[in-house]
Formats: structure tokens, C-alpha cells, sequence
């Protein structure tokens, strides 16, 4: 299967389907800009995970809590990727985001 490809079993496409029905999408968003808020440094899709786990807002610190916010959140122009550092949890380089700054008129 091709990565980010829908399954096409039925029952695995109605499963992931209802999954992601039970996802707040807005509450994952909102949980990913205030703990890049909270952050005097940029930070990685996997340590705001850990956070958001931390926190109690996930059962585990998996990236994909935080990976497919940021990227929503990257679109709408509020979080930009910074820099590029290794990883202390996979010894791999990531890149690293943090809140864009509004113009102040």
C-alpha cells in the first residue's frame, strides 16, 4: 500500500474513517500552538507529542498526534518549520517548527 493511501478493504477504509471521525481536529490544532507557545525553543513533530502525552491530551507521545496538525497548521500559515536538528528520540534529523509571528500593524 502506498504511503498516505486509503485502504481498500471496506471494513479497514469504514474503521479508519470512523477513527478519524473521533478525532477533534480543531482541540489536536489548538493543542500543538499552545505548546509551541509554552516553547522558548522550535520544537519537533515527536518532542510536541511527547508534550501533548505529558500533558494527558494523548495516551501515547506517537508523532501522529502532532504530524498531521502541524502540516494543517503549516497551510493556514501559523506554524513554520525553522531549522533542522537529530532527533533525541530516533538519532534521525527532523526538522523543527514554532509559531509564525503576526505582523503588528
Amino acid at each position: 500500500m502506498k504511503k498516505n493511501s486509503k485502504p481498500t478493504n471496506p471494513i479497514l477504509a469504514e474503521t479508519q474513517k470512523d477513527s478519524e471521525m473521533m478525532v477533534d481536529k480543531k482541540i489536536r490544532a489548538f493543542q500543538v500552538i499552545e505548546i509551541l507557545s509554552s516553547s522558548t525553543e522550535p520544537m519537533s513533530a515527536k518532542e510536541i507529542a511527547v508534550e501533548m502525552c505529558n500533558r494527558g491530551y494523548t495516551p501515547t507521545s506517537e508523532r501522529n498526534f502532532s504530524s498531521p496538525r502541524i502540516t494543517e497548521l503549516m497551510k493556514k500559515d501559523i506554524v513554520e518549520c525553522v531549522k533542522k536538528k537529530i532527533c533525541q528520540y530516533t538519532g534521525k534529523p527532523v526538522g523543527t517548527f514554532k509559531l509564525k509571528r503576526k505582523e503588528e500593524s
